[in-house]
């Protein structure tokens, strides 16, 4: 397994949660923790005893397989999580992820160990990339999530984009679109000829068409240009926003334009026009203007966990004017004769690329490098 794989495996304004309501999930939290009845837990806390008052709450900030860095109002704290949290069985690959809520006991002026995570407002999850058994989660508590795309390299993939949507969507996260490297038309990568330019233009535009009535904004913008960054920067301000695509796309660089940080970037490989993992564990990051922003590693396959076709064909509201003319009532729109969305396609009414999407997440057919 790869550190990026690793790291993504670890993986409401502060403080906005009245003081009531978070005595009770501490209560909880201790009502559930039997550890402290174990005799070697015992003797671990005669060994390092918690400051009196010690019981904290922060937000997870970044994690590595050695250490959890978690802040609170005054500072942060490298923690590590408590053993009774470790043998909770769920459906979700990962315990704690960046973005998190938790409450922690401060053992030191900067240590401590994590003994409640508090329930989730908002996700973004695939399903897991290895087995598929289980739901891996991106980021939590989260407004938005930015699906960062860009043209030539990587190419655009537009399928990618409507698996984003549903994962948003039923992880309450406003979905925003935005497609990178807008300068590359007028200056192309090297050894790029003129017809995959022009390709990739019909393709962009064809999507931009397809999407102009599904009320999902689309930025598209430049860090070469400064298209759009402006727009971009007063999107994320008050919010929470994840950004999450492809490697090689540019999450890193735009965040860097837009708030003046300073993560790694890496460079597109010519050869094959895909970028290389820079960002290789996701962190929760302050921005001035009193928001933050989540710089997710660039990932080469998303499938989307439990996914029915009814959230499928619910989420395609621009087959719903043909599809009650079918046929059958329970029609696919995907074999059966006399269907009015594979007609409306025919037509040109419904774009064949939204059908061509609308397939491959029927077919459960995971975009395996994006090809």
């Amino acid at each position: 397994m790869s550190n990026r794989d690793e790291h993504l495996d670890y993986e409401e304004n502060f403080f906005s949660k009245g003081k009531r309501e978070s005595r009770k999930e501490r209560k909880h939290s201790q009502n559930k923790d039997r550890s402290k009845y174990k005799k070697t837990d015992r003797e671990k806390q005669k060994e390092t005893p918690t400051i009196q008052g010690g019981q904290k709450k922060g937000r997870v900030l970044s994690l590595s397989p050695q250490a959890i860095t978690v802040a609170d109002r005054e500072q942060t704290y490298i923690c590590t999580l408590k053993g009774v949290l470790k043998k909770e069985k769920t459906k979700q690959k990962n315990l704690i992820v960046v973005g998190d809520w938790v409450q922690f006991d401060s053992i030191n002026a900067d240590q401590g160990v994590i003994t409640h995570v508090e329930k989730r407002k908002s996700f973004l999850a695939r399903s897991d990339n290895l087995r598929r058994r289980k739901e891996q989660l991106l980021a939590v508590n989260i407004d938005q999530v930015f699906i960062v795309m860009s043209v030539m390299a990587p190419k655009f993939k537009p399928l990618l984009i409507d698996r984003y949507v549903i994962a948003a969507r039923r992880g309450n996260i406003e979905p925003i679109v935005v497609v990178n490297k807008m300068d590359f038309f007028t200056t192309p990568p090297e050894n790029t000829h003129e017809h995959e330019v022009e390709e990739e233009k019909a393709l962009l535009l064809e999507f931009l068409n397809a999407y102009k009535a599904l009320n999902i904004p689309v930025l598209c913008v430049s860090c070469i240009t400064k298209e759009n960054l402006e727009t971009l920067k007063q999107k994320m301000a008050h919010t929470t926003s994840v950004f999450s695509g492809q490697s090689g796309v540019g999450k890193s660089s735009l965040i860097n334009a837009v708030i003046g940080s300073s993560l790694p970037t890496g460079d597109v490989v010519s050869k094959t026009r895909k970028g290389s993992h820079t960002t290789t564990g996701a962190s929760l990051i302050p921005i001035h203007e009193s928001g933050f922003c989540v710089d997710t590693p660039g990932i080469r396959s998303f499938a989307i966990w439990d996914l029915s076709p009814e959230e499928i064909t619910a989420h395609f509201t621009d087959f719903s004017p043909y599809n009650q003319h079918c046929k059958f009532p329970n029609c696919t729109h995907r074999h059966e004769p006399n269907c009015a969305v594979k007609e409306a396609v025919d037509d040109g009414k419904i774009s064949p690329l939204r059908y061509r999407s609308y397939l491959t997440l029927m077919e459960n057919k995971p975009l395996e490098e994006w090809e």
